[in-house]
């Protein structure tokens, strides 16, 4: 397995970073949707549009691409495992990576709630959230490409 994984390096490291650019379009797109949601009269056709796109969008591209994300990398780390031992970067790198997985979770738990019409937050509370996973974003890729430390 470690010879198929070094020979396939590249494409490993490509597919990781198309996984995480389809899972951060998802992630910035998705608390976009709630921030209209939170704003719709529940019952409305614009609310019932939401809650399928949401539904969508969240079980058919930041599912997988999360898992394929989390998959890729793990590849990555068993191909290098070197990165692991005496890279303070990469650990907080992923430290960073499992806080924007419990986003995904808080978002997926949001969009159960409006799925049941049970949200009590308002617009101006997802337009804030929709941020968090930018600055995670941010701070992953410079962390993945400056290695600072």
């Amino acid at each position: 397995m470690s010879s198929f994984v070094l020979d396939h390096y590249l494409w490993f490291q490509a597919l990781h970073i198309i996984s995480l650019i389809a899972w951060m379009a998802g992630m910035l797109y998705l608390p976009r949707l709630f921030v209209y949601h939170a704003s719709a009269a529940k019952g409305s056709d614009l609310s019932e549009t939401l809650k399928i796109m949401e539904r969508r969008l969240l079980r058919y591209i930041m599912n997988p691409a999360m898992g394929a994300t989390f998959l890729f990398g793990l590849l990555l780390i068993m191909a290098n495992p070197g990165v692991m031992t005496g890279s303070g970067w990469m650990h907080v790198k992923l430290l960073l990576v499992l806080t924007l997985s419990g986003i995904h979770g808080f978002f997926a738990m949001y969009r159960k709630k409006f799925e049941r019409d049970e949200n009590q937050r308002s617009a101006t509370f997802f337009r804030v959230w929709n941020e968090v996973p930018t600055v995670l974003m941010i701070a992953i890729v410079i962390l993945a490409v400056v290695k600072p430390f």
